[in-house]
């Protein structure tokens, strides 16, 4: 496409943003110098890569090109036979790890991101540079001693000469026949030799080469004659080295230029990744979608509107922002062309946003047709246009001599003979700049030109003629800018199918002019006019009556549907609530009928054991096989508490009372009444218990004189009453806990329970330790495990009891 039509949509600013998202140089050169597609498969193409790449970085954030340079230009040199520095190699390496490292992300997900992997297949690993780098240099970038054989000797040897220098220097100065002659005892350096500072009256007292004199000249830096020989075979040395470092970097060189196509392409394919990666991180900042591409459809025609000749064009962008413009400041527009029109006639006041209007339909246009998401809602789709022209601005060149008009009318002579069905025409004030008569249908000529080529064209006037075509014209359509004429200010909304009405009269009341000077202009208005304008009055008010009736019914609806959402919510939260209550009850039963299950085989056991008279023993045989058929004919259901209907109308509590006891949850007959206390069988068990405690409950009747000596039999021989299947240790102290839970555990076994669930929390787990400590060395439990995860875990224990 034409540069200068991308510069006048401002579309290189773009690029320049687009850009600093870059990870190194090549990317932000191919940010640059990107350029819109018109292949409807290159555009998606680019699109989907940004969609993959903005995918992949919110899945994996850490993906990165860190440490790629473009090395292309460091390359071309070694094949010049240029040797590389250090760095420069470092940086080689350092670029083809980080394509190695995206190479091997990108290949584990290929079926997930097909378009990144297939460009990431064109990365060349290169492993025999990377290692050969690797071996030879560290990470400072110095050539290490073992980089060659010969280079591990010379060092080597280096380093003794090094030794014998220092030495010889160190007894030179450390002598007492010559310290009267040194200005300092220290050795120094001068012109890469050894030396040693001695007074100048001194000259001669010490043989050696005189290499510097200080600047007083007072004193002489010589190299004592006995040294000078070993100074020499130390800088031999040091020579030496520097010749094989320059082998060494000149062999590294050589291999990059060996491998010089396999890394341009290498760092060609980081580029493309990294361009990638920045239009999905420039997407994020903006707050960009993917539009929908919808390529050219046929024209259907209708036969009575032959003049219409619609591209099959679709242009649809809602909540669409201009990128350049502060986003917490620009108001969103929404640009649909139906399926007739491809002609848009925007009319409005001075600054209303008409110019702005056409440039961010043409930027958002380029952006998409360059693999960029645009700052618009979801729903936003487009055609992929082959060439975009814009007529924008005000090009005025006093140097050409040219007018306004002039400008504008030679800009748009530039593309009059290119723009086809395939284009996009964006023409800010067509006609401008002349007389208005004249202006007015010169645009009226050239937007007609454009509509019967077909090419989908925005145009942006004052001319009220157009307004007027764009409502009698098949294939147009009137749009306008919104002003508030009590504000006096635009509110850049862009609305379509309406034109723009004259605000001259409103503004001018607004601003002071006099009542009688608008009342006199208004009579120099036509009658048709001023009807024109009433209806157009009216009809902004309907449609903004309209629009508020339909705001008022969208929020009544998201209202509902949020309702709805909270009962649907609600409702299964408390269906979740009610299954947990059924199985925690049915957890308690099944352990209050094993319980019971365990107390009848003791009372078996116990039977067999006791020396009771034979009779005795049958009948209450007889009564366990009652209660262990009772047991097992009982349904198994969670347990309830007593209803309202068990209780009695209160009345004083008197002895003989059948009662429920609220602090141990369970029914006793009252024995004795002492105050306000009572003396209550709970079982084979008596307790002492305040009367506010005590709930009445249905008198005791006499039963049949047989069933009461079978219940009497069997509760002479029951088991201790059960102290629960669950023991609470949580606020105790560990002295206080074991204690207790001794107490519960011989309680337990009496009753014949099977186990205990010990509950002590999480904590700390000291608690827990102890618990357990105390568990293995008890005699009554025979093993201890973990609770459930619907137990509670590692907050509790369940102590498996010793029966019988």
């Amino acid at each position: 496409m034409n540069t200068k039509h991308l510069s006048t949509l401002e579309f290189p600013k773009v690029l320049a943003r687009l850009a600093t998202y870059a990870s190194f140089s090549a990317g932000e050169d191919k940010a640059l110098t990107l350029t819109p597609a018109s292949s409807l498969a290159d555009v998606r193409w680019r699109l989907a890569m940004t969609s993959e790449a903005h995918t992949l970085l919110d899945a994996k954030p850490d993906t990165t090109l860190g440490g790629a340079h473009d090395v292309r230009p460091q390359v071309a040199a070694t094949q010049r036979g240029v040797v590389l520095p250090p760095p420069e190699l470092l940086d080689m390496r350092d670029t083809l790890v980080a394509a190695r490292t995206l190479h091997r992300t990108l290949s584990r997900l290929d079926s997930q991101f097909p378009y990144l992997a297939r460009v990431a297949d064109r990365i060349q690993l290169c492993p025999n540079v990377i290692n050969e780098i690797n071996r030879c240099l560290d990470e400072r970038g110095s050539v290490r001693d073992d980089a060659s054989p010969e280079l591990a000797r010379i060092r080597r040897e280096t380093r003794i000469a090094y030794e014998r220098v220092q030495d010889k220097l160190q007894r030179i100065i450390h002598s007492p026949r010559n310290a009267a002659f040194l200005q300092e005892p220290l050795i120094t350096q001068r012109e890469g030799r050894y030396v040693i500072p001695l007074k100048a009256d001194f000259k001669g007292r010490i043989p050696g080469v005189v290499h510097d004199m200080s600047a007083s000249g007072a004193t002489i830096f010589i190299e004592p004659l006995s040294v000078v020989e070993l100074n020499n075979a130390w800088r031999e040395l040091q020579l030496a080295e520097t010749q094989e470092i320059n082998r060494i970097l000149t062999h590294l060189s050589e291999l990059i230029a060996e491998f010089a196509d396999e890394i341009g392409e290498t760092v060609e394919a980081l580029a493309e990744l990294d361009l990638a990666f920045a239009k999905a991180k420039y997407a994020d900042a903006t707050n960009a979608i993917a539009p929908e591409l919808v390529p050219f459809q046929s024209a259907t025609q209708p036969a009575d509107e032959p003049a219409n000749s619609h591209p099959g064009s679709t242009l649809r962008l809602i909540g669409a922002r201009h990128p350049l413009l502060d986003p917490q400041e620009v108001v969103p527009i929404d640009v649909v062309l139906d399926d007739a029109t491809h002609v848009l006639v925007i009319t409005g006041p001075n600054t209303g946003g008409k110019t702005v209007s056409l440039k961010t339909v043409g930027l958002l246009a380029l952006m998409a047709q360059a693999g960029l998401h645009i700052p618009a809602e979801p729903g936003s789709a487009l055609s992929p246009f082959g060439t975009v022209y814009a007529d924008i601005g005000d090009e005025q060149s006093i140097e050409q001599n040219l007018s306004t008009f002039s400008s504008h009318l030679t800009n748009i002579l530039s593309f009059f003979d290119q723009a086809d069905e395939q284009s996009l025409v964006l023409l800010d004030e067509l006609g401008a700049g002349t007389d208005p008569a004249e202006g007015a249908a010169l645009a009226r000529a050239l937007l007609d030109h454009f509509r019967r080529l077909g090419t989908t064209t925005f145009v942006a006037t004052h001319y009220p003629e157009l307004k007027s075509y764009a409502q009698l014209t098949p294939g147009v359509c009137n749009a306008c800018v919104e002003f508030n004429p009590r504000t006096l200010s635009p509110t850049y909304k862009l609305t379509i199918g309406l034109p723009g009405r004259s605000n001259a009269f409103a503004i001018a009341q607004r601003l002071g002019l006099p009542q009688e000077i608008t009342e006199a202009a208004r009579q120099m208005i036509s009658r048709a006019d001023l009807h024109t304008e009433d209806m157009l009055a009216d009809i902004h008010r309907l449609r903004i009556e309209a629009a508020k009736a339909r705001d008022a019914a969208n929020d009544t609806r998201a209202n509902a549907e949020r309702l709805t959402r909270e009962l649907r919510e609600r409702l299964g939260t408390i269906e979740q609530e009610r299954q947990g209550i059924l199985e925690q009850a049915q957890e308690e039963a099944t352990a209050e009928l094993e319980a019971l299950r365990a107390e009848v085989r003791a009372l078996r056991r116990r039977l067999q054991a006791a020396a009771a008279p034979l009779e005795a023993v049958i009948a209450i045989e007889e009564a366990i096989e009652t209660v262990d058929g009772a047991i097992e004919a009982e349904p198994l259901e969670p347990p309830t508490l007593p209803t309202s209907t068990d209780v009695l109308a209160q009345r004083p509590i008197q002895v003989g009372d059948t009662v429920w006891v609220c602090p141990l949850n369970s029914e006793g007959q009252v024995l004795e009444i002492d105050g306000d206390a009572a003396e209550v069988q709970v079982g084979p068990a008596r307790t002492r218990v305040r009367l506010t405690v005590l709930e009445l409950r249905t008198p005791i009747t006499s039963p049949p004189q047989e069933e009461e000596t079978i219940s009497v039999s069997a509760a002479g021989f029951r088991s201790a009453p059960s102290p629960g299947v669950r023991l609470d240790l949580r606020g105790c102290t560990v002295e206080e806990s074991l204690q207790r839970l001794d107490r519960h555990l011989d309680a337990a076994s009496l009753a014949g329970l099977p186990w205990v669930h010990i509950i002590h929390g999480k904590g700390t787990g000291a608690l827990r330790r102890a618990v357990r400590d105390f568990l293995a060395d008890h005699p009554l439990v025979r093993t201890y495990e973990s609770g459930s995860a619907r137990e509670g875990g590692e907050g509790v224990t369940v102590a498996k009891l010793v029966q019988g």
